[in-house]
């Protein structure tokens, strides 16, 4: 330090202070000294590096990319110095620039194992799946027994529904790797998504032999019991959990999950109430306590939660719309919309905050806001399909500009068009403009598509009366009723023309 205080300006004294400073992991301090360095002595090789990897070690990989950079201008077969460019830009998601680099390393260094695993990686990330698998397959041609290679290639083909292979690729890693819960969890999940009943069980008993009641290896357990409703044991294997590790949140959301589909709604509580706002969980825990208060019959304790909880979390719009739903089915059409025009206050292009506002525009019979909001949507997201339908429906519904109406629906059929609701629109303006056997073609499709909506059988009832078939029509309406068809009284008063028609014709 003496001498460095004697000669300021030596790059070799800085340069050494930085390295003693790094020594200690006072990585800021070093990096202030190997600047200094390198301003002094700007074309030394060794002051290069260091600058680079301390801008790596601070966090500032954005300098340390810019450094690694120019030493690679200057020595461009350094291996480490490339590595270390590409693993930055990989964490940066600058995943073009990582390809190139890592390309580069390949073709220096064939057996270089690291670089085509994430090489794999960047091309999982990319959803470019054959090119990630080759990637995979090469590097377990050099170390057959890699294991996250093996993990990532079992996940890649769970992707891409390959599950014979995910199964052999995990099998394969167990082998090696016996007690990697997460991978034994993996290939549970998957003997059961492939009826493997036996192999279940089995690896059931594996995790427990490699796991002890607690441990967080246990949780696939909890969660698959859960998934299989044996709450039971589920809630056993994630109370255990819990009482070790009390900060588990994912370990206590399900627990109470499982309280809750049991029917014991206060522990339910308890827990769903223990999960802090900085957890991950709180979000869909708030949700969980208002919908148990709500059907507590507690309406105001379950709006305040969701009130309480919008406040905390500045505006959550899952929240918002949980809220508004709330609000909807007590038929407090109001404060939903309120609701949800307060939510599009913070996230104003919010699609799902948008529909659920035009829906509720149309249920107050306020025709011309819900067709705005649901233009709003397609401005957006112009291959939003049910706005789309929205938009055509009511213009078929009010007989206007059927013309558009179609030409909406028919690009909404393209984008769905195993959607019976909006088959059913499509009948609708096929009806609406006069061509009732296209309209009947439809509606009946839309029926099978949709057989217990009520406004489809309306719509049959309203078709076979067009027609003159009275007998049909009634059984269509008679049906719309019996799904209990929103407007009750309109039914009821088609069902009575229609007799009245049947008995002039006796």
């Amino acid at each position: 330090m003496k001498a460095l205080e004697n000669d300021p300006d030596s790059a070799y004294l800085n340069q050494k202070m930085s390295l003693l400073l790094r020594r200690s992991k006072q990585y800021s301090n070093a990096l202030t000294y190997a600047c200094k360095a390198e301003e002094l002595d700007p074309d030394n090789y060794d002051i290069l590096v260091l600058v680079a990897d301390l801008f790596s070690l601070t966090g500032n990989n954005e300098k340390a990319i810019i450094q690694y950079d120019k030493i690679l201008n200057v020595d461009p077969d350094n291996l480490r110095i490339r590595l270390l460019l590409s693993t930055i830009l990989i964490r940066e998601n600058e995943y073009q620039k990582a390809l190139v680099n890592l390309d580069r390393l390949l073709e220096q260094n064939p057996e270089m194992l690291i670089g085509y695993y994430y090489r794999g990686r960047i091309y999982l990330e990319l959803g470019s799946y054959k090119e990630a698998e080759e990637s995979f397959q090469k590097a377990l041609q050099i170390n057959h027994a890699l294991e996250p290679a093996l993990f990532d290639l079992g996940t890649l083909y769970q992707i891409t529904k390959r599950y014979q292979d995910a199964v052999r690729s995990y099998e394969k890693l167990i082998e090696f790797y016996p007690d990697n819960i997460n991978a034994r969890e993996r290939l549970l999940n998957l003997y059961i998504r492939l009826d493997l009943k036996n192999k279940a069980e089995k690896q059931i008993e594996e995790i427990k032999s490699y796991s002890k009641p607690g441990e967080h290896g246990r949780q696939a357990l909890g969660l698959l019991y859960l998934r299989q409703g044996r709450l039971d044991e589920s809630i056993e294997e994630l109370n255990l959990i819990v009482s070790a590790w009390p900060n588990d949140d994912r370990s206590r959301y399900y627990l109470a999950t499982a309280y809750k589909e049991k029917g014991d709604n206060e522990k339910a509580l308890e827990h769903f109430k223990h999960i802090k706002l900085e957890s991950k969980y709180f979000i869909n825990a708030q949700i969980q306590i208002s919908d148990i208060l709500d059907a507590k019959n507690d309406y105001d304790g379950a709006i305040e939660t969701l009130k309480d909880a919008i406040i905390k979390t500045q505006g959550n719009q899952k929240l918002f719309l949980m809220l508004a739903s709330l609000y909807e089915m007590n038929k407090d059409y109001a404060k939903a919309i309120e609701t949800l025009k307060e939510g599009l206050k913070h996230h104003d292009s919010d699609i799902e905050l948008l529909f659920q506002l035009g829906v509720l525009f149309d249920k107050t019979d306020d025709k011309a806001s819900c067709i705005k909001t649901m233009q709003k949507i397609l401005q957006i997201k112009p291959d939003h399909a049910e706005a789309l339908n929205y938009i055509g429906y009511t213009y078929a519904d009010q007989g206007i500009k059927l013309d558009e109406a179609m030409e909406l629906i028919q690009k909404a059929v393209k984008l769905k068009p195993e959607s019976g609701y909006i088959m059913d629109s499509l009948g609708w303006v096929y009806y609406r403009k006069g061509f009732f056997e296209k309209a009947l073609l439809h509606l009946e499709r839309a029926a099978e598509l949709t057989p217990d909506d009520p406004t489809i059988s309306e719509h049959l009832g309203d078709v076979h009366f067009t027609k003159k078939n009275y007998a049909k029509s009634l059984e269509y309406y008679k049906k719309a009723l019996s799904l209990q068809h929103p407007h009750e009284d309109r039914i009821k008063k088609k069902i009575s023309e229609v007799e009245q028609y049947l008995e002039k014709k006796e």
